[in-house]
């Protein structure tokens, strides 16, 4: 693997929900373990499944793996770290400062953007010398930092008068408040990141479209802040050997060698890794240490399919939405998933039916344009574009507040609009116009992969919390964007997953995450699933198997309305194929 040829010190993981980085991650640790290294495999991702892939349970401590000689594992608890993270801040304060003021600040530092980075603070701390990673070769992290929090603490100081004087806007600016006692260590760490030398970052993706154009916009967003030491490794090929034994699998593999024909420039520059796909799940040392390696030839006798459980189409649910005659209709999950897909289809499956609809996206590297690659009636489709919403908000806020300043108080207006987090405000002000489309028709909104979906929540709530300070006492009757969220009449939440355990895992986080705003998902789409196709394929008949035992786990401590869609020999771009997929014709 070119990936492991002489490995820097750090080697960070990165990839969205399903491309098996994590798999990839512990078998480069056990790899390196096996070769006399000391290793510490470090995990960032909130449903991090580590532990569960070595059968130890580890949490936020370092712990020695004691299958694996001069191995040890600890997972960074992003929402204890965020505890932690406000304490610190808010703790010197309490007691001090009036209640109110302590209360708004607890109330900026309540949100995703200050568990991610929560997260980064307690991970800098690898990052640099010290007695916690002395005895240690190599530092392995699952789930490398995001450029948005890296962006965030490269920006210049000079902030903290700034918010003392009530100037500042972004949502971020509450957790950035904290990061100048910090400075130091944060700014060390960044330089880790961009040495070459310490640093080797490694992309890990599956041989699809979709899931190609996302790792190529994360190396260019990593590249642009000083990250170059990057490796592209492809995760999951199904080998030319099982096309010659199904129809299913033959289509696989000529949709992922043109996959690869295609691959954007920026990522055929990288040093490249082929990982095959294996009939296994990635769970134990021993399989693990297989994952990269060549996988012996799966003989017949092997293959068992369990039984099949109740497999409801999607065009159940979309019949079941389309009796309210209106609403909002939000497609949710981690990159990868097929979120852009299957919010097409429900859209079509609806207009079909003679229904309005609004197909939207919050997410940048949608293509709804190329999935519908058609029109048809009663459907209209539109793209909520960050970057112009970005400059629209710009420019009302420096027409306006920017009016009221003089030189030096605007430029630190200047700076405060060039935080990452005013697009996400920019991006909600845009969600909340569609939203209230929703009383009139259907609106089917494809939203960003789930970070990014979280952080939109957070201006939701916030902005929800400041009209019911502000109306509360007057008596008015108001609705804000939350409470419409939280409406299930008006709003329903499709999760989509796939039927694989980190996956299911991440949807599973998000579902406790939109709960805890108050918003009920009100169902789960299983995609892309090899169960509810036929193959005959020996490799995808056990990856079938496997997918019930995922599927049945689910149903029995995750959701009760739920609809499974097969993996099709044809990729679902146009109306025709998306109906197909929806089950509708």
């Amino acid at each position: 693997m070119k990936f492991l040829d002489q490995p820097p010190r750090f080697l960070f993981f990165t990839g969205t929900g399903g491309v098996g980085k994590t798999s990839i991650a512990c078998a480069t640790a056990i790899q390196l373990a096996d070769g006399g290294r000391r290793v510490l495999l470090v995990s960032t991702d909130p449903a991090s499944n580590v532990g569960q892939v070595f059968g130890v349970n580890i949490g936020n401590q370092i712990t020695a793996i004691a299958a694996v000689p001069n191995l040890a594992a600890l997972e960074i608890d992003p929402q204890a770290a965020a505890q932690t993270y406000r304490n610190r801040i808010v703790g010197p304060v309490r007691g001090i400062l009036p209640d109110g003021v302590v209360k708004g600040i607890e109330e900026q530092l309540s949100g995703a953007c200050t568990t991610e980075i929560a997260a980064f603070d307690e991970f800098t701390a690898l990052l640099i010398e010290s007695d916690l990673t002395a005895g240690y070769d190599h530092i392995i992290f699952d789930t490398a930092p995001t450029g948005h929090t890296i962006r965030l603490l490269q920006l210049p100081g000079a902030w903290s008068g700034f918010l003392e004087a009530g100037k500042g806007d972004a949502s971020c600016l509450g957790p950035l408040a904290g990061l100048e006692k910090q400075r130091a260590q944060y700014k060390a760490a960044v330089e880790a990141l961009a040495d070459a030398a310490r640093t080797r970052l490694i992309l890990v993706a599956r041989a699809q479209q979709a899931t190609l154009r996302e790792v190529a916009r994360t190396h260019e967003e990593l590249a642009a802040i000083g990250l170059s030491q990057q490796y592209l490794v492809i995760n999951g090929i199904l080998s030319p050997a099982e096309a010659d034994k199904d129809s299913l699998a033959a289509a696989i593999h000529e949709r992922e060698s043109a996959a690869l024909a295609a691959m954007p420039d920026a990522l055929r520059a990288l040093p490249r890794d082929e990982v095959m796909l294996k009939p296994f799940n990635l769970v134990g040392i021993e399989l693990l240490r297989q994952l990269l390696e060549d996988a012996p030839e799966l003989e017949e006798a092997q293959v068992g399919i369990s039984a099949e459980l109740e497999k409801p189409r999607l065009a159940e649910l979309v019949e079941a939405m389309a009796q309210d005659g209106h609403g909002l209709v939000m497609l949710m999950g981690k990159g990868g998933v097929g979120k852009t897909t299957l919010a097409a289809a429900v859209a079509v499956e609806l207009a079909r039916r003679g229904l309005p609809v609004h197909l939207t996206t919050s997410d940048p590297a949608a293509h709804l344009s190329e999935t519908l690659n058609d029109t048809l009636d009663n459907l209209t489709v539109s793209r909520i574009d960050p970057h112009e919403e970005t400059e629209r908000y710009r420019r009302h806020i420096l027409q306006t507040k920017g009016a009221k300043l003089d030189a030096q108080g605007l430029a630190m207006l200047e700076e405060d609009l060039r935080s990452p987090c005013t697009e996400e405000i920019a991006v909600f002000q845009a969600f909340s116009r569609i939203i209230r489309e929703a009383g009139k028709q259907f609106v089917v909104m494809d939203t960003a992969p789930t970070g990014h979906t979280l952080l939109l929540l957070d201006a939701t709530g916030a902005y929800h919390r400041e009209i019911n300070r502000q109306m509360g006492a007057s008596g008015m009757h108001y609705t804000t964007p939350l409470m419409r969220l939280q409406d299930q009449k008006l709003t329903k939440v499709l999760i989509v997953t796939l039927a694989e355990t980190t996956p299911i895992l991440e949807a599973a986080n998000l579902q406790e995450d939109l709960r805890r705003a108050g918003i009920e998902p009100w169902a789960w789409v299983i995609n892309n699933s090899l169960a509810a196709a036929t193959v005959t394929s020996p490799l995808l008949r056990q990856r079938a198997a496997n997918e019930w035992r995922e599927i049945d786990a689910v149903t029995k401590h995750y959701v009760r309305r739920y609809a499974v869609v097969p993996l099709l020999q044809q990729e679902p771009v146009g109306v025709s194929r998306l109906l197909a997929l929806a089950g509708g014709n």
